[in-house]
């Protein structure tokens, strides 16, 4: 079927060019009159109704004027008034204007508003709807899709369906066939269109039989108004009706559709078409359509004009089929609702002051100058309110889609977690990929020609080449951004020899970026270029560091620590050394001395000097062991540290006066030297503190394995400490040690105490 297509549309296209002609010359043969009538009981035929700026309201034809001839020939014999009751195909006219005749000749130029309106703008939109079919053609010439043919057929019968309007209005038999016959068709084939479209795509929105009701509808219209061609009223109800019922069913079956399309690339499209097609046939449907039926055939506004808004649905569809960049309706439509609802008060208090005004004895001149300063005056008090609106509503504003600082905020939140480079740029891809309707992101980091694509994502050359214009414009300026057919480009950060540039891709083509996108983006490249420069500085001091172990070789300050801290060491050591090991020593040299000064004198006394020596001597020895099992427990690295906490307490044991409990029997799980060799320090700074400060009695410390953790409790029954006032600073308690090895350790200090209820502290590795 589809090597078909051409030869058909070209038919129809023909045919169609031919209706055009026909509706030409009766145009330009008939000017339009624009005057309804009715036939009375009397077989009289008289005016009841007029179009406003026509031929016949210019040419003083009044309502209840009574038409005595038509063309030459008696009134009730002329075809369009005798049937559709309209005062069209006339020459001349004699009517009875209040008792008097009158002989008016129609004579009408095409070149005027009612030409405009009536001739100009038909024809000039179908010669439109040929050249939007050219280009379909154009662009689906290789494809030959059925969707493309089907939207040609669309936007040629909206075309001629507006332009056969003209000849319908006439009171033409063929072209009232014609039109009505392509005027239902609009919605039908509309929803054929969408059927087929996403059909190609993959997605069937709908059952076709809906399609096939609504051709049966057209159908069964045009079989009516043939064969009952007398009951001009009841028939053009129906039809309009019918309209109504198709309309409808369009719109209903879309809403359907974007259930089955939510979360797909399509969703957006769908919503495009719904949107449209609610903004072009609610002014006919809801000013024409619905007044008509309801209100027994008065209208608000002439449906000449509101056909005009008909012509949104051809020319979305056409935009959406070839377009490579759309607008992003939803922001169109978001700005129009804001600026509507500021419009409610304004229209009112205008529409009030015209009418308070309005007085028919004033001069004009003031009246006009009146109004100009009430309606100038209200426009600026508008601007004013409008303004504070937007500051008091600033967060999230009517016409947003999305409220941008919210996720700006979110954003800065989620990014001071992050450790590194990698994870601020996730944050940023996850940001953007939930706001905007981007599909991916690509991280590139181009340094002139050369490029490199990180989080495992790479770009193959002939990629890069496709984007490599935008993103040479792209890495000018922080926050720059290129959009793309599918895409746009960011630039999010910046050093002196490389740009760090954002690729976002879709699978559809997106729409514009919007104002608001846009400058939502440039905030969010600058906090990300902010963050940049912090983790891209540590990366280069890490580097440093890195460089600098292999090398051997410290910096300056970091040696000047060394030193400082080596330096404290000493300094404890020569501390512990001159107030223990030095005194001890000094005293014994002393008694040596007295001990040799009284050996001539007093022989017997020399046995109790050496005794007092001798123990002088062991004390020495024991402090000097304490002190270097203090420096380093020997005991610990030949036997473990069970056996060199055993060793501990015995020390302590000795010179403390409370009892010590240690329950390390079960502890069997192999830790490394270091591990031990904290463990073995906190149990000898608690045991410190405890000998200095707890004036306890008794001391408990378990050291156990349980499920693969190391559980270090001790406990006292001292007089404990105040724990909102403790400060792990405090150095005479020792805790500020403790803190420290254990958060070397990676574990974790739970301490529990209270003045005059002990001391107890759970560590946890």
């Amino acid at each position: 079927m589809k090597k078909y297509y051409n030869k058909i549309f070209a038919g129809i296209l023909i045919i169609s060019l031919a209706i055009v002609l026909h509706i030409s010359i009766l145009s330009i043969k008939y000017p339009f009159i624009g005057a309804n009538v009715k036939i009375t009981d009397e077989g009289e035929v008289v005016v009841t109704e007029i179009d406003p700026n026509v031929w016949a309201a210019k040419a003083g034809v009044k309502i209840g004027d009574r038409i005595l001839k038509i063309n030459g020939s008696p009134a009730v014999e002329h075809f369009p008034t005798t049937n559709y009751g309209v005062l069209e195909q006339v020459f001349s006219l004699r009517l009875d204007h209040n008792g008097s005749a009158q002989n008016i000749y129609v004579q009408d130029s095409i070149i005027s508003h009612q030409g405009l309106f009536l001739n100009i703008i038909p024809l000039t939109f179908f010669i439109l709807c040929l050249f939007c079919i050219y280009f379909i053609y154009k662009t689906n010439k290789k494809l030959k899709l059925d969707s493309a043919f089907l939207l040609n057929l669309f936007l040629l019968t909206i075309g001629l369906a507006y332009l056969t309007s003209l000849g319908s209005a006439r009171g033409d038999l063929f072209s009232r066939y014609v039109n009505l016959t392509l005027f239902l068709l609009v919605p039908v084939l509309y929803l054929h269109f969408i059927y087929q479209y996403f059909l190609e795509l993959g997605k069937k929105l709908f059952n076709k039989n809906y399609i096939l009701i609504g051709y049966f509808i057209v159908f069964s219209n045009l079989t009516i108004e043939i064969f009952s061609n007398n009951l001009y009223s009841l028939n053009k109800a129906i039809n309009l009706g019918s309209f109504f019922v198709l309309i409808i069913l369009t719109f209903v079956l879309k809403i359907l559709g974007l259930k089955k399309v939510r979360y797909s690339e399509q969703e957006y499209f769908v919503k495009v078409i719904i949107i449209t097609n609610v903004m072009a046939f609610s002014p006919f449907l809801l000013l024409y359509v619905l007044p008509y039926l309801i209100f027994n055939k008065t209208y608000i506004f002439s449906p000449t004009i509101l056909a005009s808004f008909l012509l949104l649905i051809p020319f979305s569809l056409v935009y959406q089929f070839i377009a490579t960049k759309i607008y992003d309706i939803e922001f169109i439509l978001g700005r129009v609702k804001y600026y509507s609802l500021l419009a409610v008060i304004p229209t009112f208090f205008c529409v009030g002051l015209i009418l308070l005004l309005k007085d028919g004895s004033e001069n004009p001149t003031y009246y006009t100058v009146k109004l100009l300063i009430l309606i100038y005056l209200t426009m600026v008090a508008v601007f004013y309110f409008k303004e504070i609106l937007d500051y008091r509503f600033r967060l999230k504003r009517f016409s947003e889609k999305y409220n941008y600082q919210d996720s700006i905020f979110k954003y800065t939140q989620s990014i001071r977690k992050a450790t590194n480079l990698s994870q601020v740029i996730a944050e940023l891809k996850k940001t953007i990929t939930d706001v905007l309707l981007v599909t991916e992101v690509h991280f590139i980091e181009y340094e002139k020609v050369k490029y490199r694509a990180i989080n495992n994502i790479v770009l193959t050359d002939t990629e890069f080449q496709h984007y490599e214009n935008e993103i040479n414009k792209a890495v000018e300026e922080i926050g720059k951004v290129i959009e793309l057919d599918k895409g746009f480009v960011l630039n999010v950060g910046e050093t002196e020899d490389k740009s760090y540039i954002l690729l976002c891709l879709s699978m559809l083509n997106t729409p514009r970026l919007t104002r608001d996108e846009i400058s939502w983006l440039k905030t969010l490249s600058f906090y990300t270029n902010v963050s940049l420069e912090n983790f891209l500085k540590i990366e280069e001091l890490m580097h440093h560091l890195e460089k600098i172990e292999k090398e051997g070789t410290n910096p300056a300050w970091l040696t000047k620590l060394l030193f400082s801290i080596e330096e404290k060491q000493r300094s404890n050591l020569a501390k512990d050394l001159h107030d223990s090991v030095l005194q001890d020593l000094i005293s014994l040299k002393r008694k040596n001395e007295l001990a040799l000064a009284e050996f001539h004198h007093s022989p017997e006394q020399l046995g109790a000097y050496l005794e007092d020596m001798n123990e002088n001597m062991t004390k020495i020895i024991k402090t000097t062991r304490e002190t270097c099992q203090e420096l380093r427990p020997q005991l610990l690295y030949d036997l473990g540290l069970v056996k060199a906490l055993n060793k501990l307490v015995a020390q302590y044991q000795e010179s403390a006066s409370f009892a010590i409990r240690l329950n390390a029997g079960k502890f069997s799980i192999n830790v490394d030297i270091d591990t031990q060799l904290n463990l073995y320090r906190i149990v000898q700074e608690l045991l410190n503190n405890a000998y200095k400060h707890s004036h306890a009695q008794d001391v408990l410390i378990m050291l156990v394995c349980i499920k693969d953790k190391i559980v270090l409790h001790y406990e006292d029954d001292g007089v404990g400490y105040d724990q909102e006032n403790i400060s792990f600073n405090t150095e005479t308690m020792g805790l500020s040690g403790i803190s420290e090895r254990v958060k070397a350790l990676k574990g974790t200090m739970v301490i529990e105490t209270s003045v005059g209820s002990g001391f107890k502290v759970v560590i946890e590795l």
